[in-house]
Parts: structure tokens; C-alpha cells; sequence
């Protein structure tokens, strides 16, 4: 089993969750979170002062899923959040060492 944490840009969320809903993913959680790369930040002006804007708004979603699923996600994650731009994102794969559906008791590969 594996969790599959990707960092992606808000606007390419809808166009992810269709392409992993194609794929059969049942399941995602998707959180607004803030960061930077190697664009480390940008400025921005408003009302005619400009601004350092240190931290991006993104989207991180987190995928469990079977091992054996594992490089298909990563590669619809990798084609549907492209842009070909600076700050397209990232993809980590983590080993899931256990896994409990709380309503049911069901573990590990059931409860994905």
C-alpha cells in the first residue's frame, strides 16, 4: 500500500480529479496549503505599493492506494497537473504501513 502526496496548482484541480476518477481512484483529500520552490515567491502590486508575496497558494491532495496502482497514479497525476510552467508541482510516494476504516474495523487493503 502506498500514499501518494502531490502538490499541484489550484486551477489544475478539477481537471486531476477527473483524470484520477477515469483511472478508478474512489478516493482523494484535498487541502489548500501555501509554499514555495525555486520560484521562491513573486511580488505583486497593489494599489500602486509593491509586495513580496513569499509563500504560493497550491493544492496538496493525498492518495492511498494498492501497490500495484501506484505508477499509474503518479503518471495521470503527472500528465493532468502539466503545465510546463515554473511551480507545476510535486509528487511523493510514501510506504503505508497500516490502514483502518474507522465505521468498519476493515484494515490494510480493504480499507483502502
Amino acid at each position: 500500500m502506498k500514499m501518494i502526496s502531490a502538490i499541484i496548482k489550484p486551477f489544475k484541480l478539477d481537471e486531476v480529479r477527473e483524470a484520477l476518477a477515469d483511472l478508478g481512484v474512489e478516493g482523494m483529500t484535498v487541502i489548500d496549503v501555501k509554499g514555495f520552490g525555486r520560484q521562491r515567491g513573486h511580488t505583486e502590486l497593489y494599489r500602486g505599493a509593491e509586495y513580496q508575496v513569499d509563500f504560493i497558494p497550491k493544492i496538496k491532495l493525498e492518495i492511498a492506494t494498492h501497490s500495484e496502482n501506484t505508477q499509474r497514479v503518479v503518471d495521470v497525476l503527472t500528465r493532468a497537473a502539466h503545465t510546463g510552467k515554473i511551480g507545476d508541482g510535486k509528487i511523493f510516494v510514501y510506504e503505508l504501513d497500516q490502514i483502518v476504516r474507522i465505521r468498519t474495523g476493515e484494515l490494510d487493503e480493504e480499507a483502502i
